[in-house]
């Protein structure tokens, strides 16, 4: 019979690359994802909780961040084992195929590239349009699990805080 069809590779052996996730884009070649709900069904299979990265192309903050903080031994430690990173660019130019574009409910904006979406997406879930923001979720709730974060250059700071967000989903 074989293995059978679709074979899952969702079962990532160490080193290996999980279906969905983008290392050639994201910082320092981390296991990142770029759709919501392509890393949550990731971070459901291998059971660890979601960080998610409110992000932009242009954002400056969020390069010092990739630069300065995660660039730390201790923060790339935390980013490649214990969570699962999903990194949304709120100013995205890539056009949705026009069966996904919508109307925001949030602010009546027509939401017609990927950016549109996450920055819709952002908005609707935390009321906030402003990036970097970092938010630790489960599988379950869109809440965060220990408050969020944003621009701090603050190495010991943004570990306790992911060590909380950690902590807090194992409960």
């Amino acid at each position: 019979q074989g293995l059978g069809g679709g074979g899952s590779a969702a079962h990532v052996p160490a080193g290996g690359i999980p279906d969905g996730a983008d290392p050639e884009h994201c910082p320092h070649q981390l296991n990142c994802f770029h759709d919501f709900e392509t890393g949550k069904a990731y971070a459901e299979k291998v059971g660890k909780p979601i960080l998610l990265d409110f992000t932009g192309w242009g954002c400056v903050n969020c390069r010092k961040m990739e630069e300065q903080v995660w660039s730390d031994p201790k923060v790339l430690e935390i980013l490649r084992e214990d969570v699962v990173l999903i990194s949304l660019y709120v100013d995205e130019r890539e056009q949705l195929p026009k069966e996904e574009q919508y109307t925001s409910e949030v602010t009546g904006k027509e939401i017609r590239s990927i950016g549109n979406k996450w920055s819709d997406f952002q908005i609707k879930h935390y009321r906030s349009n402003s990036q970097p923001q970092y938010i630790i979720i489960g599988h379950d709730k869109m809440d965060p699990l220990n408050g969020t974060t944003a621009y701090d250059p603050d190495i010991q700071l943004y570990v306790d805080w992911l060590k909380e967000g950690i902590a807090e989903f194992k409960k």
